[in-house]
C-alpha cells in the first residue's frame, strides 16, 4: 500500500512538471489573449507550488521524485505545445486540452488522497486536497473563458478571412 502510494506521488509529480512545461509554452504564445495569459501566469504559479508540495511529502516518506518521469513529462509537453502550433486554431485547442489536463489532475489528486488516508498519513493527504482544490477552481476558470475565447477566436478568425478576401 505505501509502496503504490510513493508510485503514485511520484507519478503526480512528473504530472505536474508536465503541467509546469505546459503553461509555460502556452504562456509564451496567448499575448493576444491577456485574460487568458494571466490566468496561465497564476496557474504556473500554483503549479510550481504544487511541485515542490509534493517533493516535501516524497521527503517525508523517505523516498524521492522519479527523473524518467518527470524527463518523460517535460517530453510529452514539449510535443504537445509544437502540436498546437501547427493548428491555427491554437487557442481552443490549448484551453480545450487546459481543461482536459485539469480534469485528468483532479481524478489523480482524488486517488491520492484515498490511497494516503487508507496509508494512515493523513499530511498527504491533506496537501493532496489543498492541490485537489486548486486544480478544481483552475478547472471552472478554464470552463467559464471557454465561450469568450471561443468567440473572440472566430472574430479575428473572420476579420482575418475577410482582409484575406481583400
Amino acid at each position: 500500500m505505501n509502496d503504490r502510494l510513493d508510485q503514485w506521488l511520484r507519478d503526480a509529480h512528473a504530472m505536474e512538471t508536465q503541467a509546469e512545461a505546459m503553461l509555460s509554452a502556452q504562456a509564451k504564445r496567448i499575448e493576444s489573449y491577456p485574460a487568458l495569459g494571466e490566468l496561465v501566469e497564476q496557474h504556473l504559479a500554483d503549479t510550481r507550488s504544487q511541485r515542490e508540495r509534493l517533493e516535501v511529502c516524497l521527503q517525508r516518506r523517505s523516498t524521492s521524485t522519479s527523473a524518467l518521469k518527470d524527463t518523460a513529462g517535460q517530453a510529452t509537453a514539449f510535443l504537445q505545445g509544437v502540436g498546437g502550433m501547427m493548428a491555427s486554431d491554437e487557442i481552443v485547442k490549448a484551453i480545450m486540452a487546459s481543461y482536459a489536463f485539469e480534469q485528468m489532475e483532479i481524478a489523480a489528486y482524488r486517488i491520492l488522497i484515498t490511497a494516503a488516508e487508507t496509508a494512515g498519513d493523513g499530511e498527504t493527504a491533506r496537501v493532496c486536497q489543498e492541490i485537489r482544490r486548486e486544480e478544481e477552481e483552475m478547472a471552472a476558470l478554464l470552463m467559464e473563458r471557454i465561450p469568450e475565447i471561443t468567440q473572440t477566436y472566430l472574430a479575428r478568425n473572420e476579420a482575418s478571412l475577410a482582409e484575406a478576401k481583400r
